[in-house]
């Protein structure tokens, strides 16, 4: 390899790590003080990088806003979905996305606990494409919700007469009601609160085959869930 493409090479990388170190201060930020709080000219501060190296990787404020919205949804996905892509469809799959969900927002991956509920009622009533972005990630978290809950009626764990729609709903409205109360009052026993509810919701709706599957998810039972 000619010296130019090690001198190429080793540009990259070194603005991949940037962006990297740019976009893990993002999240934190704009899960505190939302996506408004951006500004490339205060995480050039913040982080110690000036200001044009920043502007050369993102080159707006709004971009440097999608680019979080973007990693936000990476780091979701893997500290939500990804853990459970061995976990086959059914009832067991669902209780440990649920439990998942509780463990990220508890155990604040973001500083404030979930990334999407916090910017989304900073952009609900906006338009645009942060707006568009952040709705996105929640239509595609909701799906995947009612998704999972089809697959489980598929397979013979959830009632044939399930409307999964209305279940995602209540299940998600539980868990972010727990993310809700926690940021606000500090109180991280509405997570165990939450975690009874939505078994309780899927203990309603499944078969017997189906509470079979949820009675298999304990401490002491691999289900997906990430581990320190």
């Amino acid at each position: 390899m000619s010296d130019t493409g090690t001198k190429t090479d080793g540009r990259v990388e070194r603005g991949n790590q940037t962006r990297r170190l740019v976009l893990g201060r993002t999240m934190d930020i704009a899960s505190v003080e939302g996506l408004d709080g951006l500004s490339l000219g205060r995480i050039a501060t913040e982080l110690q990088l000036s200001k044009s190296g920043v502007f050369a990787l993102f080159g707006s404020k709004e971009e440097l806003q999608l680019s979080t919205v973007r990693a936000a949804a990476a780091v979701f996905a893997e500290n939500v979905v990804t853990p459970l892509k061995d976990v086959p469809p059914g009832a067991r799959r669902v209780r440990g996305l649920c439990r998942n969900w509780l463990a990220y927002s508890s155990d604040r991956v973001f500083a404030g606990g979930c990334f999407f509920y916090a910017v989304s009622a900073e952009f609900d009533a906006r338009t645009g494409p942060v707006h568009d972005a952040v709705a996105q990630a929640r239509c595609d978290w909701n799906s995947y919700v009612e998704r999972s809950l089809t697959e489980a009626q598929a397979v013979g764990d959830l009632a044939g007469d399930l409307d999964a729609e209305q279940l995602a709903f209540e299940v998600i409205a539980l868990m972010e009601a727990a993310n809700a109360q926690s940021v606000l009052l500090g109180d991280m026993r509405v997570y165990e609160r939450a975690e009874r509810g939505i078994t309780a919701r899927l203990r309603a709706s499944a078969t017997a085959r189906g509470l079979d599957g949820l009675d298999g998810v304990d401490a002491d039972e691999p289900d997906g869930t990430p581990t320190a």
